[in-house]
């Protein structure tokens, strides 16, 4: 039987271990951890290709389970940037002196231990310790069976960069990949400080109602674009296809064109571009009614009630007819997930009550959803997008995966 326990103890101690190391030794491993991932690329390949072996390639996570060497040298990229980027570690985030002259510091500091559960998304191994590494942060990575042996050749370069540097191997812990160690982890109080889930609402979900534990939800994404009747058609037709056909298989991907009844006429041409990446349309009636005939009839099919509130991941997108934009802010706030939504119109008024009324982590005006991330946000990297209110919330980078003390400086004042 998996006992996950010691490893998680070493993780506890090796955490102490960060706490002294210094950004400037921290700097030198992640940029040392960039080279080795690009010196070790066909490493990594080879054993992703086990991995995809086992995937239809039809299943949506296929895209997410996929590395190639562009992809890794993205990785590299983003690993290297998340060196140059300010430590979010030790930073003095308020400072103040009492009237009986007792100074109060309130100082930024790691979470300690951060638990991460992903599913076929390898490059999430590498996302999460640079960037808890960064922040003084212990990683405990629990991936799924679809990418066991892709997480288990990046997480053997990790091992191998700390071992270089003289570093605990167990600040980066790769758990097994059975559903005994996902059990544990969700219930290991006093060794894992926080959780934070990234794959499917199903996923999310599970880790929610059995985490005894802190969580942070990330990941989920059901996306709506609302088309408002004084919406620009050259606008919407560029920001419906981009937000959709960019990358289907990421959390940030429309999901629902929400439009308004008088503007329906502009369907063919807010969707055509559509077509041409195969984009099958879940419509209502009046959509369908305008749709049939400009449309690819083996692409158009009606919508149903399990059209609406679900995240495709796929080359799939549902559309809804309303008769008022209360009737669209009523629509989104009973299928959204809370992450990103987006209006497209050109009337100042209707955005801002959209601003004000739509409750998710990104709200934009005129924007592609596609820019929910955090290196679209100037953040340099993120580990996920946070769905909730508690904490944090949208594109989660450094700043959010640490939290705070406070320093109290005296002369002997007694109380």
């Amino acid at each position: 039987m998996t006992n996950i326990i010691p490893s998680l103890e070493q993780a506890r101690q090796a955490s102490k271990e960060l706490l002294l190391l210094g950004d400037s030794k921290i700097n030198k491993v992640i940029l040392a951890l960039a080279d080795s991932v690009e010196i070790n690329v066909e490493t990594i390949i080879d054993a992703n290709k086990k991995d995809l072996a086992r995937m239809d390639k039809s299943d949506p996570k296929y895209d997410r389970l996929l590395l190639n060497k562009q992809r890794i040298s993205d990785i590299a990229s983003d690993i290297r940037s998340v060196a140059s980027l300010t430590s979010p570690f030790n930073q003095v985030l308020e400072s103040y002196t009492r009237p009986n002259g007792m100074k109060i510091t309130k100082l930024s500091v790691p979470f300690g231990v951060i638990g991460a559960i992903y599913e076929a998304r390898p490059n999430v191994s590498l996302d999460v310790f640079t960037l808890c590494f960064k922040a003084g942060n212990v990683s405990v990575l629990k991936g799924g069976s679809d990418a066991d042996a892709s997480n288990k050749a990046i997480v053997s370069v990790i091992h191998s960069v700390l071992k270089d540097h003289g570093i605990s191997e167990s600040v980066c812990t790769l758990l097994p990949a059975d559903r005994e160690a996902t059990a544990q982890l969700l219930s290991a109080v006093g060794y894992v400080d926080l959780l934070i889930p990234r794959g499917s609402s199903s996923l999310i979900n599970y880790v929610r109602e059995n985490a005894a534990i802190p969580v942070i939800e990330t990941g989920a994404g059901i996306c709506h674009c609302y088309f408002d009747k004084y919406g620009d058609t050259g606008i919407g037709a560029a920001i419906i296809n981009n937000a959709k056909t960019r990358r289907v298989s990421v959390c940030n991907s429309l999901d629902c064109l929400v439009i308004h009844e008088k503007r329906i006429s502009d369907l063919p041409a807010l969707c055509g571009k559509l077509a041409q990446s195969n984009v099958i349309i879940y419509a209502d009636q009046s959509a369908f009614n305008v749709l049939n005939g400009h449309y690819p009839s083996e692409l158009l099919q009606h919508s149903d009630e399990d059209s609406y509130g679900t995240e495709f991941l796929d080359y799939k997108l549902a559309i809804k007819t309303v008769c008022s934009m209360t009737e669209a802010l009523e629509h989104i706030a009973k299928y959204s997930s809370k992450h990103s939504e987006t209006i497209i119109t050109e009337d100042e008024s209707r955005k801002e009550r959209f601003r004000i009324l739509v409750d998710a982590a990104c709200v934009y005006t005129n924007v592609s959803t596609a820019f929910t991330d955090g290196g679209q946000f100037g953040f340099g990297a993120e580990i996920g997008i946070s769905t909730q209110k508690l904490h944090a919330r949208g594109p989660m980078a450094l700043r959010e995966i640490t939290s705070y003390k406070y320093i109290i400086d005296g002369n002997g004042q007694i109380r």
